[in-house]
C-alpha cells in the first residue's frame, strides 16, 4: 500500500483563514459606532467646559450684625428640569452655608448653618416665571412667608437665582478675632420636592443633576 499526501498551497490557507464579508461588515460597523461615540463624548465635554456649574465669586463681610456672605453662582438649568418647568411643574432649590472654626488639635467646631430655599415656577397660560425665596422649606400647605418676584423670560430669572447679596450666615458674637474659619457654600436642585413619579425617573439621570459647592478659608481682621 502506498501512502500519498496532498500539499496545501499558501493561497488555500489564506483563503481558509480570511474573514468573510459578514465579519468585515461587522468590524466596519463597530469602528463607525466607536467614532460616533467618541465624537458625542467630545461634544459633551466641550459643552460642559464652556459653561460648567461653579461659584466663581465668593466673599465674606463681618459687621456688628454678624457674618455676611456675597457670591455669584454659574449654572444652567438641567434640560429635564426646564422641560418640566415649561409643563407647569415647579422646581425647588436649596442654598446652604456652613461656617466652622478650624482647630488643629481637634475636629473643626461647628459655628452656624443657614439655609435658603427657592421655588421656581412657570405659568404656561400667562408665559410668566415666578421665583419665591424663603428661609423656611416650602411645603404642600403653601408658600408660607416667602418673597416673590415675577419675570417675563427665563433668561431674566437665572441672574436673580445666581446672585447672593448680603446673606447673614453667622450671628453677631459667633466669630472670634484671630481665628481661622472655613465657609462652605452649597447650591443644589432639591429632587425630593419633585412629584413622586418624577423622583423615581430622576434617580441617576444626568439630565436632572445640578449641584455646586465651594469652600473658602477666612480669618476676621483684628479689631481696630
Amino acid at each position: 500500500m502506498t501512502a500519498s499526501s496532498t500539499r496545501c498551497s499558501e493561497n488555500s490557507l489564506a483563503d481558509a483563514t480570511a474573514p468573510g464579508p459578514g465579519v468585515l461588515w461587522h468590524r466596519a460597523l463597530a469602528r463607525g459606532i466607536c467614532w460616533v461615540l467618541a465624537g458625542l463624548l467630545a461634544l459633551c465635554c466641550a459643552a460642559q467646559a464652556a459653561n460648567p456649574a461653579a461659584i466663581p465669586e465668593m466673599a465674606l463681610e463681618q459687621t456688628d450684625e454678624g457674618l455676611y456672605l456675597h457670591a455669584v453662582l454659574q449654572f444652567d438649568l438641567p434640560t429635564l428640569a426646564e422641560d418640566a418647568l415649561r409643563k407647569g411643574i415647579p422646581m425647588y432649590f436649596v442654598t446652604e452655608a456652613e461656617v466652622t472654626r478650624r482647630r488643629w488639635y481637634w475636629y473643626d467646631q461647628h459655628i452656624a448653618t443657614e439655609m435658603r430655599y427657592l421655588r421656581l415656577s412657570y405659568q404656561p397660560l400667562t408665559r410668566r416665571w415666578r421665583l419665591n425665596v424663603s428661609s423656611e422649606p416650602f411645603d404642600s400647605s403653601g408658600l408660607g412667608v416667602a418673597l416673590g418676584q415675577n419675570f417675563d423670560d427665563l433668561a431674566d430669572v437665572l441672574p436673580a437665582m445666581q446672585r447672593i447679596v448680603r446673606w447673614r450666615v453667622a450671628p453677631p458674637g459667633a466669630i472670634v478675632p484671630q481665628e481661622q474659619y472655613q465657609v462652605q457654600l452649597r447650591f443644589r436642585l432639591d429632587l425630593s420636592q419633585l412629584p413622586r413619579p418624577l423622583q423615581i425617573g430622576a434617580m441617576g439621570r444626568s439630565g436632572w443633576n445640578l449641584s455646586v459647592t465651594r469652600s473658602q478659608r477666612w480669618s476676621p481682621e483684628p479689631a481696630q
